[in-house]
């Protein structure tokens, strides 16, 4: 990216697309062997590609990277088809969380010949966001903030209700460009005090969206995160070899990027995003970005027969499903097992993949 005009010197911006979570709350469709983001649940393409996607016209495909696990790899290939280059996938030896994964994935990029200048859009692979033009128009300017002013750029979703099952940005000064600086993260409230963040509208919602230069990233880990940094002389010596990379990326502790670096601190700031948001952390999100049909979500299924039923979510892509005199349910059902619980209850099927991980005989369901 030119950034002469605004007075900074040339720049690649690259894509990281954090692509090695589980995703258990959408069980038993997202499975340990194929998370939520490869399944195909808002449109015709999984959750990946219409990441990778969003990036058109913003991020050449040879600087786009999923960030994932070995495991994972046949499936993040065959989602991502020509959306990335040839050496588009970064293997993340074992699940870390997200600042050693970032952390690595830098080391990794200078290795294969970017600048320590050039800058990174870090976004998870499994959001939905359908207004792809205004995310591109804000990954713009979150880049050239992040270039011009040297700055960590969180993109904030504005809330619009005091939701519970989210991390909160306190807004502090406005900025040039648009942006404010970043006064403090939040834990994720109570209801009482979500309502106190909203009704002020000095917070937004934390999305875990950010655009950095790689050389600001690193040196906020230097500074804040000594414990992750110390390793990057050796993790940069052996990232070609996957074996002792596994040893020492073992040594690391697990930790979110939140945590590490960003409640840390002075150099982050926020834009507001302006574009839909939608982080499908459960069954019960699609009735937000799934159009109703017959008075129900239905997402997929081979048929069905509904009479007196409304507000219902069905999965069912290979079955027939029929329901009668029932409201507000959740359905899922595939080759290996069948959900079934009332919409409210979304968040309780992590008890399911809690109960199937201390039955043995269960376990090939996980």
């Amino acid at each position: 990216m030119n950034g002469e005009k605004n007075n900074i010197p040339a720049f690649h911006l690259y894509a990281l697309v954090m692509a090695g979570g589980a995703g258990t709350r959408f069980w038993p469709e997202s499975t340990s062997k194929r998370p939520k983001q490869y399944l195909n649940l808002v449109s015709e393409k999984s959750l990946l590609q219409e990441t990778l996607l969003r990036f058109d016209g913003v991020v050449d495909r040879d600087r786009r990277f999923i960030v994932t696990v070995k495991e994972q790899e046949a499936w993040a290939r065959n989602c991502a088809g020509k959306e990335i280059g040839k050496e588009g996938i970064i293997f993340e030896p074992a699940g870390r969380n997200t600042a050693p994964c970032i952390f690595l994935s830098l080391i990794k990029l200078l290795k294969m010949g970017a600048s320590a200048r050039d800058v990174v859009a870090i976004v998870p692979a499994d959001h939905v966001i359908l207004n792809k033009r205004g995310f591109a128009e804000v990954v713009r300017d979150a880049t050239i903030v992040a270039a011009a002013q040297r700055k960590i750029v969180t993109i904030g979703i504005p809330p619009n209700f005091p939701h519970t099952g989210y991390g909160y940005i306190q807004k502090g000064e406005a900025i040039e460009g648009g942006g404010v600086l970043v006064k403090s993260f939040k834990e994720k409230p109570d209801y009482a005090t979500a309502k106190e963040y909203l009704a002020s509208g000095d917070y937004f919602w934390n999305a875990g969206m950010f655009v950095a230069s790689i050389e600001v990233l690193l040196s906020e880990f230097k500074k804040n995160a000594p414990y992750i940094y110390k390793f990057y002389e050796e993790l940069f010596a052996i990232l070609d070899d996957f074996i002792k990379l596994t040893s020492v990326y073992g040594q690391i502790i697990s930790e979110s990027i939140d945590y590490a670096i960003m409640e840390k601190s002075s150099e982050v700031v926020a834009i507001p995003a302006r574009f839909d948001w939608n982080d499908l952390g459960s069954w019960d999100a699609l009735e937000a970005v799934v159009a109703s049909q017959e008075g129900n979500i239905i997402v997929k299924d081979a048929g069905h027969f509904l009479a007196n039923a409304s507000g219902n979510i069905i999965f069912a892509p290979e079955q027939f499903v029929s329901l009668i005199n029932v409201e507000d349910l959740i359905v899922v059902s595939n080759d290996e097992a069948l959900l079934v619980l009332p919409k409210k209850d979304s968040q309780r099927v992590k008890e399911v993949v809690s109960f199937l991980k201390s039955k043995k005989e269960f376990t090939h369901l996980l």
